[in-house]
Order: C-alpha cells, then structure tokens, then sequence
C-alpha cells in the first residue's frame, strides 16, 4: 500500500510540524521510529483482562492485528478498556454493571481515540455488552473501523453429550429440585467451559457477533472460529491490513453502518433465534449514527424473518458447528433466496453484501443451517409484543417453541426485585400457570437493567419452564429459554403499567399476534396510576451505577446515555 497523506488525519495533530516535537519526543521514548510516527495512527482497542475466559485471548489477537497495519504501513497503538463478563455477575448485585459497562466501555474508546488523535480503529471484544460497546463506539466517531470478534468457547462434554454454561445454570435448578446430587453439579461445572472464548450457544456474545458480519463490520466469517483456533489470528491480521485499506478509501463506520444494514442485522439475529438484547443493542448502534430504529423496528424485522437456524439454547448446536456448517455467510446466502437481505450496503472489505454473497460457494447443510424455503418455523425466534401491559414494547424470545405454547394467560404473582422471585422460585412457593412479574428491574429502576437467567435457569431445572410465565422490565440472558418477556416499557421506575399490577390480575401474553396486556380496563389502570407513590427507592444513591440512573433513556430505544448522532455538532475525523 502506498503511503497515505496525513494531512487530513486527526493525528496530524500530534505528529506533523515543530510544534509538536514533544509529542513525538513521547513517541521516541517507546521505540516508535520516524516513519512510524509520520504514518496514520490506528487504535487498536480490547476488552482484554482476566474476569473471564471470554476475555483471555483477545491480546494474543490483538497482536496480531497490530502485525496487520504494520504490513500496510500504519502504526497500531494497543489500548485496553474494562469489560463486565455477565457469566460472572449473573444472579447478585455485580448484574447491576453489565449494561452500564456497554456505556463505559463506548465512552473510554471515545476518549482514548480523541484524546490521542487515532485515525482509526480496530476494536475486539469477547463479551456481551462489549461487543455492541465496542461497535458503538466505532460509529459514534466514524472513523474507520473494523470490529473482531475474540470468539466463541468450545462446547464441554459430559456423560457423552456437548453441554454449555447453559446447563450448569439449569443444573442449579435441578439440584435444588432434589434432581441433582451436588457431586453431580460438582461433575458438570468442572467440565462444561473447556477453553477461552464467550459461551457457546447463541447467546447475547455469539448474537451480536453475528451482527457485526451482518452489519458489514466485521470481515465475512470472522466471528465463527473458536477463541483457541489459530485462525482467528489470521482474521486479526486480515482485519489490520482492512483498516488500512478503508483509511486509503476514506470509507468510515457510517458509511457502513445504515438503516438497511441495521435491517440486515436484525434479519440474521431472527433467523438464528438470536438474544433478545438484540433489541436493546441495535437501536443503541443505530442511534450512534443519528439513525431512528428503535425496539419496534427491530421486532418488525423479526416478525416476517423465517427461523432456520437451529442453534441453542432453543435449539440443537453452538457456534462452532455454524462455523463448521459455513457461518454467517451461509446464512446470508439464505437470506438472499427469499429477499431479505439489502445487498448494496457497502462493507469492512470495501465491497458491499452482495458482492460478498456471490462468492459464498458453500449451501445449507440441513441439519445446523435449514434452507430458507423449509424453516425450523415461519416467522423469527424473537418476537416484539405491544398492549397495554407494554406501550413501549417488550420482547420475547420462541425459539424451539411450539405454536401452542406462544399464548399464555394466568393469574400475576408480582415480585419487586429478582432475589425475590428466585428466592420464591427455590422453595417453589409458586403455582403452576402464574404469570410471575419482576419489576424494578429496568435501566434506571434497577439501576443496570440486570438478566434474570438465575431465576430461569432454575425453573427450567424445575421442569416449570413452559408451565409458568415471566415477565420484567429487565432483561434475559441469550441462554435463557422459555415463555419470559424482557424489556417491558415503560419500565416501572417511570411509572409504566407494569408498576400497577397487582397479585392475581390476569395477563396475556400472545406471541402469535404480538401482544402484551392485562385484562384492566383504562379507568383502573389510570386510578392506580393516580395512587403510585412512586419508583422504588434503590441503595445506589452515588457512584457509576447512579450517574447511569440518570441519565439513562426508554428501553425501547437502546437504554443510551447520550443524545446520539443526531445532536452532533462536528465530525471527529475533520476536526
């Protein structure tokens, strides 16, 4: 690659003339040479450090990426930000920092970038909320960007079958169902997570890796290869010398990041049953870009997206035997065969989604990867719900779901935090076809908007998964399975109806037709109303988990922090 003129890069700022002879005194001082200072400047940026094994492998990737721009005559700069692996802080309070770390993780890139004048950037993350932090970071600069993905554990095996994270949780379940002998819980955990990388099913990490080849951020098949194969160095290395050549072209994340490759994200999240943060992170991504695409434009594409991708946790397979059956870009294929994909978004290689297709050789294989014409089922295995209940939206996932099992309605058994139900789940002090309602769970209300996959993993162990709802205005985990509702808005901290039920009012959940309600009439929901005393108070009155508190926006349009594209004043690459 020839060299690139850097007198429209920001690093120019911090390279270029006699008056900045300190700053490149700085640049001596760490071995960098004086043609690798005069070369444009690319922030490589990781989630690295030691919380989980979905972290561990991204330095050594890093690395590798950084040989890349070398080959192409940039010069990387390696920084590090925090991740909060949800594995980790699943089921207690530490939950409370997971979504907050999404914002976190988007502002320290931020700042890193502008504070050094990066003029580019790689980005890998291994772990649920850093992924679409690190995606969204990418496009609140619009610089050029190419996302990798750390990726994905190898299943585990025990007494002869692939067993993920997933089973453990729901193990927990079965022992304390009196299923489970504690040496046989014992047994399972030792083996179920066998290597570094984000867990196995498709789960929020594996969904929004998905999303980033979908989105066209990430090179095409990047994200399927395990964390411990060698070949995801050579895809670090590839994504290096890709930045390189999108600085050359001048072609930036926003160029890449559009409505219609918002559309053909949601489209790969449906057909895969992907997680249902999907919907609380594309519109956080989009909204990065100034691009209106809130949760009800993400449940429109799923409604009308066949599901044939039969992955876990409501299927059979984990993403290694995705990779295997040919990945992201099998699937897109599919896609293509019934008109659901925008093939004119323009992508990481400088070639747009079509072009990409056409050189996909491999088909579905049938068995990980049904053909579109023949589906696991019609419609999405997630599905956007809307009524009384939820002027606001909510979510569901159905995937592995029978039609027969999409509509439930039962009495409320209301709960005001999660301890509260998984403690009522434990000693099965529930009833069989209740609707169970955690609330003051949301973003602000929580604060964090914590997953609830203790309290559904233990009700599947209990063999009560399709015998019971749930419904919060918190989230799921992607692992979670079963009939259960998250991100039900108005949350209840804002005094949406879900802070007015009461035990025994009866609920609806239809996700055939799309629905949310309780059978109250207008005048009742607006008498209590009327007779809220309020949100309830939570312990986080300072620190980080408060500061989001306040200053976090409706679910419905990512849980964002920040008035988003649309408000921006200037462009950070021409400043």
């Amino acid at each position: 690659m020839p060299p690139i003129d850097k007198s429209r890069l920001p690093s120019r700022h911090v390279t270029e003339g006699p008056s900045r002879a300190p700053h490149r005194s700085y640049y001596y001082a760490m071995g960098i040479s004086e043609a690798e200072i005069h070369q444009p400047f690319v922030g490589v940026a990781t989630c690295w450090n030691e919380a989980a094994p979905c972290n561990i492998a991204l330095n050594r990737q890093a690395q590798a990426v950084k040989m890349g721009v070398k080959e192409a005559h940039g010069t990387p700069r390696e920084f590090t930000t925090i991740t909060v692996t949800d594995g980790i802080a699943m089921g207690h309070e530490g939950m409370r920092s997971s979504l907050a770390s999404r914002e976190a993780i988007a502002d320290s890139v931020e700042l890193t970038m502008r504070g050094h004048c990066y003029d580019a950037l790689v980005g890998l993350a291994g772990c649920d909320k850093s992924l679409p932090g690190m995606m969204m970071a990418m496009v609140r600069l619009n610089v050029p960007s190419v996302f990798i993905y750390g990726g994905s554990i190898l299943p585990g095996r025990h007494e002869g079958r692939d067993v993920t994270v997933q089973d453990v949780f729901e193990a927990v379940g079965q022992n304390q169902a009196g299923n489970l002998s504690e040496e046989a819980l014992i047994a399972l955990e030792k083996v179920a997570c066998p290597s570094a990388g984000a867990c196995g099913g498709q789960f929020t990490a594996n969904t929004m890796a998905c999303v980033s080849e979908a989105i066209g951020l990430a090179l095409p098949n990047s994200s399927g290869a395990p964390a411990p194969y060698e070949s995801r160095d050579q895809y670090a290395e590839a994504s290096g010398r890709a930045v390189m050549a999108l600085i050359e072209k001048n072609i930036r994340a926003r160029d890449i990041v559009t409505r219609k490759s918002l559309e053909n994200a949601a489209r790969v999240v449906a057909c895969t049953g992907g997680s249902t943060n999907a919907g609380l992170h594309l519109p956080a991504i989009a909204h990065e870009a100034g691009i209106e695409f809130d949760l009800f434009d993400v449940c429109d594409i799923f409604r009308d997206t066949p599901y044939f991708v039969d992955l876990k946790p409501g299927g059979k397979y984990v993403a290694k035997d995705l990779y295997e059956a040919g990945g992201v870009p099998v699937v897109m294929k599919e896609l293509r065969k019934a008109g659901l994909i925008h093939e004119d978004c323009m992508t990481v290689t400088g070639r747009t989604i079509g072009e990409e297709i056409d050189m996909v050789t491999r088909e579905a294989d049938g068995r990980v990867i049904y053909p579109v014409s023949a589906p696991i089922t019609p419609t999405g295995g997630v599905v956007g719900l809307k009524g009384n209940l939820a002027p606001d939206g909510a979510i569901v996932k159905v995937a592995g779901m029978e039609a027969e099992q999409q509509v439930f309605t039962g009495p409320a058994r209301v709960f005001e935090c999660e301890e509260d139900a998984f403690e009522a789940v434990k000693a099965r002090s529930y009833r069989e076809g209740e609707v169970l309602v955690i609330r003051n769970e949301g973003p602000a209300g929580g604060p964090g908007m914590r997953e609830m996959l203790a309290t559904t993993a233990a009700l599947s162990g209990q063999g009560m998964g399709k015998k019971v709802a749930l419904i919060t205005d918190g989230r799921f985990s992607g692992a979670t399975r079963g009939f259960c509702v998250g991100h039900v808005g108005p949350e209840a901290a804002h005094g949406g109806p879900i802070a007015l039920l009461k035990d025994g009012d009866m609920i609806t959940i239809d996700a055939i037709r799309g629905e949310l309600s309780v059978a109250l009439s207008d005048e009742e929901l607006a008498d209590r109303k009327a007779a809220w005393t309020g949100p309830r108070e939570t312990i986080y009155g300072s620190g980080a988990l408060w500061k989001f508190a306040q200053q976090v926006g409706p679910t419905r349009k990512g849980a964002v922090t920040h008035p988003g594209g649309a408000h921006e004043k200037h462009a950070y690459m021409d400043l």
